[in-house]
This record gives C-alpha cells, structure tokens and sequence, in this order.
C-alpha cells in the first residue's frame, strides 16, 4: 500500500492537513500525520490541537510515496525551520517521489530549489519564497515530482492533485465522486 506523511508544526493550517490525509486515506493511501515538535500533540493555527500518528523521529519515511506540508502561519516557518525534514524532502525529491506543499508552506520547497523551473502555486504573497519558479496563481500545480496548492480553500483539490500522482485519474475521479456523495 502506498504510504504519505503529513508533518505538523506549530501553527500548522488544520483544514490542509487533516483535509489533505482525509482525501489521500479514501483513495486507499496510508496516510499518517507526522510531528515535528517532539510532542505527538500539535496545535494548529486556529488553536485546535491534534495527535500526530507519529514523532518525525519514529516516522518510517523511506520509500513513501509523497511527503506533504500543511501550510499555515506560523507552521510554515517553523516547517522552514527543522533541518531534518528538509534534509528528508531533498531525499524524496532526489529518488523521484512526490513532495507536495499547500498555501504558505511551498515556501519550504522554494528555499530548498526545489521549485526552480518548474511551476508552482501558493498562497497569494508567498510567490517570491518560490524561487525560480513560474507562478500563475493556479489552485493546484503538479510539475513532476512537486505539487503546490493555493489555500485551505482548495485542500479537496490539491489533495485529488495528490492521488492522481500516486494512484491515478480514474481513482481520483472515484474519490472525487464519493465526497459529493457523502
């Protein structure tokens, strides 16, 4: 089964991560939150705390099929901030598997050049942390291996960017179907 890890910090944006892990899980993806805090309690940016599946140190990262970031502020920062997971992106990125980020937090992605040529989104004053890439403003831009979301307003969107990538369209359209019908 296809594994993704969302990472939680604090002052993560909570509708772009449990939305985002809510959407992956109904398509069949094992998708677990991941704390980068040290405490498996995270609060996000609306003050609503959540238990993290896992601490970033006991997380089995390798091999996963996408690392995902919640935006938020000021979790985005403090994504920014923690060198292991960014030393983690830079790994999955290298191999080839997807590393995706919503609304503020492609500024992680654009710091590490990850963006750099190909096109991105993000929430709207964030574009400059998106180094060397092409913005247009899309709700979701998927350029191989990254995919980057606007705001928490598109979380169903960029969440089905995300199972496209990993399982394909017809099971992104199945999923798709299934929440109106819910």
């Amino acid at each position: 089964m296809e594994k993704a890890f969302v990472f939680l910090a604090t002052g993560f944006e909570e509708m772009e991560a449990i939305g985002t892990a809510d959407v992956l899980r109904r398509a069949g993806i094992q998708a677990a939150t991941v704390s980068i805090t040290g405490n498996k309690t995270v609060v996000g940016a609306h003050g609503i705390p959540v238990c993290a599946d896992y601490l970033f140190e006991e997380a089995p990262l390798a091999g996963a099929a996408a690392l995902v970031l919640p935006g938020g502020l000021p979790g985005a920062h403090n994504l920014n901030a923690h060198e292991p997971l960014k030393e983690a992106l830079l790994q999955q990125y290298r191999d080839g598997r997807i590393v995706a980020a919503i609304c503020a937090a492609p500024l992680v992605l654009g710091g590490l050049g990850l963006t750099k040529g190909r096109r991105a989104t993000c929430y709207p004053g964030f574009e400059e942390a998106l180094i060397g890439a092409t913005t247009c403003g899309a709700n979701v831009e998927t350029d191989g291996n990254v995919i980057t979301g606007k705001g928490p307003g598109l979380v169903f969107d960029f969440g089905l960017a995300l199972v496209r990538a990993i399982k394909g369209n017809a099971v992104a359209e199945e999923v798709a179907a299934g929440m109106l019908l819910a």
